[in-house]
């Protein structure tokens, strides 16, 4: 059974990447956020499927970078404790170093584009569109900016 690791950052990001817990049931799967209150419930539902990164944002500039390398650390653990196949996730910062971890060990990478943005890239997307093996994006506008991607429609 291949090994799926989803990722992604509390809020949108994470609500978005739960749209896919469908697939949850046909994978070796384990989750990956940040901790906040809002989804602390998570542990209860998932388990040992779920690990939680430390929280923080860019808004935060002066603990931002600190929290950002500790979550680059604790992101090589988990990596190197679950070894997925395949990385799936909707974003953002919380992910990219997962992403880049795990194409320099092999995991085949697949990146979903936000829907909260239909004109612009975000700054992950601009970081992982290089090395995605499937760069997904939710509107159509956007194949203007990742030709190379593909429209797979709203997860909505």
């Amino acid at each position: 059974m291949k090994k799926v690791l989803f990722i992604a950052s509390t809020g949108g990001h994470l609500n978005e990447l739960m749209q896919l817990k469908d697939m949850f049931n046909y994978y070796d799967y384990h989750i990956v956020t940040e901790k906040t209150n809002s989804n602390k419930y998570l542990k209860k539902e998932y388990g040992k499927k779920i690990n939680y990164l430390i929280y923080g944002t860019k808004h935060h500039m002066l603990t931002y970078p600190f929290k950002l390398l500790i979550n680059c650390f604790i992101s090589l653990f988990i990596y190197l404790k679950f070894r997925p196949d395949y990385i799936i996730t909707t974003g953002t910062h919380t992910a990219g170093p997962m992403c880049l971890i795990g194409k320099i060990f092999g995991s085949r990478v697949i990146y979903i584009e936000t829907f909260a943005n239909m004109v612009t890239k975000t700054a992950t997307g601009k970081l992982i569109y290089p090395i995605a093996d499937k760069f997904i994006v939710q509107w159509k506008s956007m194949k203007k900016l990742y030709p190379d991607s593909e429209f797979g429609g709203w997860i909505f």
